[in-house]
């Protein structure tokens, strides 16, 4: 006698998965929180790749409560995963904001080569 275990599928898209069918998703408060840990997860699957950089920083006991709720959420597993998917959020969610100040960077360093250039090419005056 076969025991009837069903397990979560993998939807079509990878790494997307539908609730078992025992659970009910016709309800719009279900199927929005559904949607907001595939969303979460993919999220997080993005920032977590490539993380080959260590940071280390200092930060407010309100943040770090921040930190703890997700990993107590088992969203993620570790305070570092918590910060890392964050800083992405917080790159991605300011993508207009970090365009800007990469172009005004280069104008800074553009002004600076001129002026290193300028300094080469004058000798002072030793009158």
């Amino acid at each position: 006698m076969e025991e009837n275990q069903e397990q979560p599928k993998t939807g079509e898209q990878e790494g997307q998965t539908v609730p078992p069918s025992g659970t009910k998703t016709h309800e719009p408060g279900i199927k929005n929180a559904w949607k907001q840990v595939e969303n979460i997860g993919q999220a997080l699957g993005d920032a977590l790749q490539g993380r080959g950089n260590v940071v280390m920083v200092r930060i407010n006991d309100e943040a770090l409560r921040y930190l703890d709720m997700l990993v107590e959420a088992d969203v993620v597993k570790s305070r570092s995963e918590a910060a890392a998917w964050l800083i992405n959020e917080g790159v991605g969610a300011n993508q207009n904001l970090f365009q800007k100040i990469g172009e005004v960077t280069e104008q800074i360093s553009a002004l600076r080569e001129k002026l290193r250039e300028t300094v080469k090419t004058q000798k002072p005056d030793n009158d």
